[in-house]
This record gives C-alpha cells, structure tokens and sequence, in this order.
C-alpha cells in the first residue's frame, strides 16, 4: 500500500509540473494581439488609395461632381478688354502743310533714280525712288522708271498745294531728262532747271575701270 501512496504522489507531482508553465503559455496570445495591429495598418491602406490609383478614382468622377471646387464663370469679352493697357499709342498723320513754290531735287545714278521734292527751306514736302515704285534690278536705271518716280513725288507734293518747282539735276543717270518732262506733264510750272552735279577739279581718285 505504501508503494501505491508514493506513486500516486509521485503522478501528482508530475502533474503539478506540467501544470506550472501554464503562464508562459497565456503570453503567447499577447504576442498574438500585437501581430494583429499591422493587419489593421493593411486594412487602413486598403481603404485610402494612393498615387495612381487615387488619381484613378478622381478621373472616374463624373463632371458635375467636384471636390469643394466651385464653378467659376468664364470671363466676358468686357473683362478681357478691360484687362488691356489702355495707355496705347496712336501715330496721327502729318497735317498737310500749304506750300504753292517749291525745289525738286533729282538724282540721276547709272542704277537708280531719286526725286526729292521740299520747300524753298529745304524742308522736304514728298519723294520717291524707283524701288519705291515697283521696279527692280536693271529696270531702275531706265528712264521709265524715272518718269514715274517723278510723277509719283509730283502728285504727293500737288496734295500740299504745290505749284510752281525749281529744278536742280544731280548726276549723270538716263533718267535726268525724262523727270522733268514728266514733271511739266503732271502739271506744274518749271520755272529754273540747273546742273549742280559735282565736277572734281582733280580730287578724289577714281574707281578702277570695269573690265568687259
């Protein structure tokens, strides 16, 4: 019997040993409650997209649904006029000046023709050059074209009320002859025509002689 009463203290012993680290196991679900808070993180993340898919999400809205963003009317003609500098310059056109005797200054080159008109001051009235006609290369230097470089500068100087010219002839250009005709057919009165082209008395070299 005694052999019997030390094996059942010896079972309960055991039994008392197992039963001892019981403890350690109920930490383990501890453990268990901190794992679980990064899986809440996850759900979090679930439910706020980021980057493109919230991007996504914000182009699959439709029209008429925005984000605390108020329609803004777009601006009427009126406003956008009233945005413009108003300090604007405007060039006004010359007053016409009143001027009945004048001098016509023509210069005849071998490849051009100038007509300059002004007063007996020397202030200029209109002018006019064969390119400002229409014509170009070798057609400048043809008197047709001085004909009507003449006749234009005469028309605009008529408009001042001009009348009566002095011609002065520069330069030795196929076009000095036909200017002053059509000078007298536009209508004014050639009063005096002179030759102020320069005469060197042995000044400057001339340029080297063309080769044909």
């Amino acid at each position: 019997m005694a052999d019997e009463q030390q094996e059942k203290h010896e079972a309960q012993n055991e039994q008392t040993e197992a039963k001892a680290p019981e403890p350690v196991s109920e930490e383990k679900p501890a453990e268990a409650k901190t794992e679980e808070k990064p899986v809440d993180a996850k759900a979090e993340t679930k439910e706020k997209p980021s980057g493109k898919k919230a991007e996504k999400a914000e182009d699959a809205k439709p029209d008429g649904e925005s984000d605390d963003k108020p329609n803004v009317a777009a601006p009427t003609a009126a406003e956008l006029l009233a945005d413009e500098p108003a300090d604007v310059k405007v060039v006004k056109s010359k007053k016409s000046r009143n001027v009945s005797i004048g001098i016509v200054h023509i210069l005849a080159t071998f490849n051009n023709t100038h007509v300059t008109i002004t007063d007996t001051q020397g202030n200029p009235v209109s002018w006019s050059t064969a390119g400002r006609c229409g014509f170009k290369g070798s057609r400048k230097s043809t008197a047709y074209a001085a004909q009507q470089v003449a006749q234009r500068a005469a028309r605009e100087a008529q408009a001042h009320g001009l009348r009566e010219v002095e011609v002065r002839v520069k330069g030795p250009g196929s076009g000095r002859e036909s200017a002053i005709r059509a000078l007298q057919a536009v209508g004014l009165d050639v009063t005096v025509i002179k030759d102020v082209t320069p005469v060197p008395h042995n000044g400057c070299r001339p340029g080297k002689r063309r080769r044909v």
